[in-house]
């Protein structure tokens, strides 16, 4: 087995999205991580669905 080879999953992350952002919007967002415990991943996907749920109010 690769050492690369993952779990299985039904719902892969096969899209890439890249930002520019300044240093202190990543400076921002490492300090969110580290207070939540969460990865750039969650914490950016959990913006994204805040927002996703105000617009379809």
């Amino acid at each position: 087995m690769s050492p690369r080879t993952g779990r299985p999953t039904e719902n892969p992350k096969t899209e890439e999205i890249k930002i520019r952002a300044t240093k202190q919007d990543k400076k921002i967002l490492k300090e969110c991580c580290d207070l939540l415990n969460k990865t750039q991943y969650e914490v950016v996907m959990s913006g994204i669905k805040k927002v996703y749920t105000e617009i379809k109010k």
